[in-house]
């Protein structure tokens, strides 16, 4: 058996799930796992108000692209990766077409880099896909200033929260809120 190196793979964008799991079944059913063991779309969890809802929705680091750990010195193995539906071929080919050989493998640093992001994404809780903005008008959906609006005076990226100056009885008065207690004012 070779090494496990990663390779990046082209596929049409907006099916990258669909490929995944093409290729996760053909693995399985070609008993493939020790040349394939890994297929990864690179993703992150966002979040999103939408009518003062929280809506979470994955966003991909590389629309159109899938990563895949292999030893494409099995032959099958690469034979299976290129006829999958969706598949464009690996990244780096020298020659123009799916079939030409020796794809280029990802330097470890960068792996690391992407496997890395990935993890911090999946630490990170609450990510905005849409960040505040000093001086922008924002509405207060939660908590006992619910139906208020306001201007954003300061910004807590780290503990993820707002300043916000609401207008009560006539007069200013900063508000700390967290991010999933307003909604922006289009």
């Amino acid at each position: 058996m070779g090494e496990l190196k990663w390779y990046v793979l082209r596929v049409i964008s907006g099916q990258e799930k669909k490929v995944k799991s093409y290729l996760e079944t053909e693995i399985e059913r070609s008993k493939l796992q020790e040349s394939i063991p890994q297929v990864l779309i690179p993703s992150e969890k966002v979040y999103e108000m939408r009518n003062g809802k929280k809506k979470m929705r994955e966003r991909n680091f590389f629309p159109g692209y899938v990563l895949l750990s292999a030893d494409l010195a099995h032959p099958e193995a690469f034979h299976t990766v290129n006829n999958i539906p969706g598949v464009i071929g690996f990244l780096g080919n020298s020659g123009t077409g799916a079939t030409t050989k020796d794809p280029v493998s990802l330097r470890q640093s960068e792996v690391n880099r992407i496997l890395g992001k990935v993890d911090e994404s999946e630490e990170m809780d609450e990510k905005l896909d849409k960040p505040f903005i000093k001086g922008e008008s924002v509405k207060v959906m939660d908590g006992p200033f619910n139906g208020f609006t306001g201007t954003v005076e300061e910004i807590f990226e780290d503990k993820k929260k707002l300043n916000v100056m609401v207008k009560i009885f006539g007069r200013n008065t900063p508000v700390e809120l967290s991010y999933m207690q307003v909604e922006k004012l289009d």
